[in-house]
């Protein structure tokens, strides 16, 4: 018998926008370790790597995300040690369906018509060995031509899923046909659902051969195929990043597999659905509360992440990233603390956090986008303090890693190397530093930091001047392809 070709696909295009303060557009909740010491992107890309076994043969993850997220995928893929893996960068957001058609467009061009397995980047589970056998038969209905989505067993009321009516009886391999996709229900519906016992949560995991998605595309979306396809014969290249064209991709309509293909596949008839039951401490962490109810509790029922204190308080959930956070006396609350923002929200009600980021989105605020400490391909730094025409920075530089030959129009930096060594192009001049020595870089001169050691550098940044901003920075030279201009000054 001949192994099964299997192509992993991990969605991680989302916002996360429900786990702010810790999660940001620029930094979400994907890429966050919420609990033990790996990401949920991670947690994801590990288990879809352990598929394999003498009847399947798995192919290097594909990923679907955003441009801005590209190298933080790499990093976190590249501390997991797995081989290095397709990056399909979407230059905007156009939902589930155009994202796994890309999936599924590399896939046949890349391997004939493997079978995708196509999850989110933003999902959890605590039985690892029960997930692998579970998607392993999912799998197996597959490749014989039928969508396979896993389902699970709901344990309460939740309005937060989607839902998966099933006919009762096995449909073969275990699996169950499916009879009917349901939206999110209201509170009674819900618990009617979990009374009738026919009714899974939808996980959003789909299995399915590349040429049947494209197929069931083209029967019910053949406007998202038409232009997705357009968006892919514009693609370009470079190494393991594939970007479709960019105008082409915009003209994409905006829509979820779900809407697009699934909830119209069982009353069409045309396409074998079946269902895989999944028992292995699924949760999808789409808000605070579904953190508590994953996460390990104490006696009281509370879950405390970093440095909390508590005291008589039940139903809490904790999160603390850079101070001590004290709490007297609550129940069912979250609490959530980083370094620019805190939250306080009834548990009960923690899906309404999005409706916060989008009050600071309307307002022009900008920590619905990024943390303090940002991520930047080359390491990281932190806005530790600022006030009228200054700011100070930590920054800390990868071994071998450099930013871009940039100049400034309206500030003059200072900086000062905390450990590590530094090589500062300042002008014309090149100069090694090593700690406690320091370069000032005027204003409007071409300068770069560079780190040509095998440990980390770390400098404290000065930044003096009438404007501030991140946009005020022209780049002449650029590691990581963020090029505005070509010719510098002479």
């Amino acid at each position: 018998m001949s192994s099964i070709r299997v192509q992993p696909v991990i969605m991680a295009g989302g916002s996360g926008t429900r786990l702010w303060p810790l999660s940001r557009a620029q930094h979400p909740k994907q890429f966050l370790v919420l609990q033990g010491n790996r990401s949920l992107f991670q947690q994801a890309a590990k288990r879809l790597a352990s598929l394999a076994d003498q009847n399947i043969a798995v192919a290097p993850t594909t990923v679907v995300g955003n441009e801005e997220h590209r190298f933080l995928v790499l990093d976190q893929l590249r501390e997991l040690k797995l081989s290095p893996a397709t990056l399909l960068l979407e230059p905007s957001g156009r939902n589930t369906a155009p994202a796994m058609t890309l999936a599924a467009l590399y896939a046949a061009e890349a391997d004939g018509d493997p079978v995708l397995v196509v999850t989110p980047a933003d999902q959890t589970v605590t039985d690892e060995a029960a997930f692998t056998a579970a998607v392993r038969q999912a799998v197996r209905v597959a490749a014989t031509g039928a969508f396979a989505i896993l389902g699970v067993k709901p344990d309460r009321a939740e309005t937060g899923f989607g839902y998966i009516r099933c006919t009762p009886g096995a449909a073969g391999d275990g699996a169950l046909t499916v009879a009917q996709f349901v939206e999110k229900p209201d509170a009674a519906t819900a618990q009617r659902y979990v009374s009738e016992g026919n009714y899974y949560w939808n996980s959003g995991m789909f299995v399915v051969r590349a040429s049947v998605w494209l197929a069931a595309l083209e029967r019910f979306r053949p406007d998202i195929a038409s232009a997705t396809r357009a968006a892919w014969l514009k693609k370009e290249v470079d190494e393991s990043f594939i970007r479709p064209g960019k105008a082409q991709f915009a003209a994409i309509p905006s829509e979820s597999v779900d809407y697009a293909v699934m909830e119209k596949c069982p009353e069409d008839g045309s396409f074998d659905i079946r269902m895989v039951p999944l028992a292995a401490g699924w949760s999808d962490l789409g808000a605070w509360d579904a953190v508590w109810q994953v996460g390990e509790k104490d006696s009281d029922g509370n879950v405390a992440v970093g440095d909390a204190l508590l005291r008589d308080t039940h139903g809490t959930l904790i999160h603390a990233t850079s101070r001590l956070v004290s709490v007297v006396g609550l129940e069912n609350v979250v609490v959530v603390e980083t370094p620019d923002a805190v939250l306080v929200a009834d548990r009960t009600r923690s899906q309404e956090v999005k409706h916060i980021v989008g009050e600071l989105e309307g307002a022009g605020r900008s920590e619905h986008t990024l943390h303090r400490l940002v991520h930047r391909p080359w390491g990281w730094y932190d806005s530790i303090c600022a006030g009228p025409r200054f700011q100070v920075k930590r920054i800390m530089v990868k071994p071998g890693a450099s930013l871009s030959l940039q100049m400034h129009h309206h500030r003059a930096e200072h900086w000062v190397v905390v450990s590590g060594t530094a090589e500062v192009t300042n002008g014309r001049q090149v100069i090694l530093l090593s700690e406690n020595q320091s370069s000032y870089i005027p204003l409007g001169e071409v300068h770069r930091l560079r780190n040509p050691g095998k440990v980390p550098l770390e400098i404290i940044e000065v930044q003096s001047g009438s404007y501030l901003g991140e946009d005020d920075i022209v780049r002449y030279e650029d590691t990581y392809g963020r090029v505005e201009v070509i010719d510098k000054p002479s």
